[in-house]
């Protein structure tokens, strides 16, 4: 029997308790404070000296012998919907809700921890990183990275919760598993006017329209479509008034690649697309565009270290996965050392599959055991490859 299997047999119900715990006291990005005091007061219980890291709500906590660790990464932080499950554990925050599926990284990772401290030896070093603020933008990963965490880590894995595969699954994939996110705001400007006589000013809704439908066609004319480049709108603003061409106007939206070099390129491209676009109409623009996480490129190495962990637990678990349009700043690590993202499968294989980040979102509680078997697996798995 193996560590993960040992600890679940006694400790399963405990495991999905934690994980209840969470689901019941979300809080948001970078206010993680009670998960933060959870995660310190349950990996004490284990016998380990977890260490809250400075002005931040991130923990780590290292278990081993002091070589180059291996990192397993879970983040905290919960999303600002509410809940609509029924479930008898639902969200007691109001307007707050793990509708992503944090709450379940962050109990895996506790039991891992766990298992990980009732083996008598470890093979190398291992540190769990709790992570703050991953549905921030700029991300939790960039603050726990400044403040040292990666320091003598070899490699990093995580998972993230996948409503579309089937519970007692993992999906891996080498290369890119997520794509990158972008935000962009674009602001109009135009003198106004009455719709009778357009020809007399700068019609801005008019040129709001040029951008909304010009924007992502000539992307898809500039940018290698293999590289799954996607410019989506989100929210269009502009006047009250029927009979009055507005003076200001509003545009945002999100701009998504899973090839990194790509991502690199597209704020000068969207910019110069924009201009291009507006110059006939005589509407002018301030546009803020933010760069939001680079893609998860899941290294080969890692990726065969992940497989190893996942067959492990028997043949038909492993399976593939597509690439995400999501972003994930998990990426920031990797942009580090070498590491791994992987999809647990939290679906209960019946009814409808509900998507992240909506509201009747939960995950069928089997899948923790599975995490936490590949995580043990993943720490105590064979040597580091370099």
């Amino acid at each position: 029997m193996s560590a993960a299997d040992r600890w679940l047999a006694d400790h399963g119900d405990e495991l999905v308790q934690w994980r209840r715990h969470l689901h019941m006291h979300p809080e948001l990005a970078r206010n993680e404070v009670a998960t933060a005091a959870f995660v310190v007061e349950t990996l004490k219980a284990a016998g380990l000296d977890p260490q809250p890291l400075p002005d931040s709500t991130g923990v780590i906590c290292d278990l081993g012998p002091d070589t180059p660790r291996i990192a397993l990464r879970a983040d905290m932080d919960a999303l600002p919907l509410q809940e609509f499950t029924g479930a008898s554990y639902s969200s007691t925050v109001d307007g707050v809700a793990h509708a992503c599926g944090h709450d379940a990284h962050t109990a895996i990772l506790l039991g891992a921890g766990h298992a990980l401290a009732q083996m008598d030896t470890l093979p190398h070093g291992v540190r769990l990183i709790f992570q703050p603020a991953e549905e921030a933008m700029p991300g939790g990963s960039l603050d726990v990275i400044a403040r040292g965490a990666l320091d003598g880590v070899h490699s990093i894995f995580a998972m993230h919760c996948d409503p579309h595969l089937e519970v007692g699954h993992v999906g891996l994939r080498t290369g890119a598993i997520t794509s990158a996110a972008d935000w962009i705001e674009v602001r109009l400007r135009s003198s106004g006017g009455h719709t009778s006589r357009p020809h007399l000013t700068a019609d801005l809704v008019y040129a709001l329209g040029v951008v909304i439908t010009g924007l992502p066609g000539l992307l898809s004319r500039r940018v290698d479509p293999r590289t799954g480049t996607v410019m989506v709108w989100g929210a269009v603003h502009a006047g009250q008034a029927s009979n009055a061409i507005p003076r200001t106007g509003v545009l945002t939206g999100t701009v998504r690649t899973g090839d990194r070099q790509t991502w690199v390129e597209l704020e000068p491209l969207v910019r110069e697309l924009i201009a291009q676009l507006l110059a006939p109409t005589g509407v002018e623009a301030d546009i803020d565009y933010r760069r939001g996480v680079p893609p998860v490129i899941n290294d080969a190495a890692a990726t065969r270290r992940f497989e190893n962990a996942v067959i492990a637990q028997g043949p038909t678990v492993l399976a593939d996965t597509p690439q995400s349009g999501g972003g994930e700043d998990f990426s920031w690590y990797l942009e580090h050392v070498p590491g791994a993202m992987g999809r647990l499968g939290v679906w209960t294989g019946s009814g409808p599959q509900l998507d992240l980040h909506q509201s009747s979102f939960d995950i069928d509680e089997r899948a923790l055991a599975v995490g936490v078997r590949s995580l043990v697996n993943l720490a105590v798995g064979g040597p580091l490859e370099d």
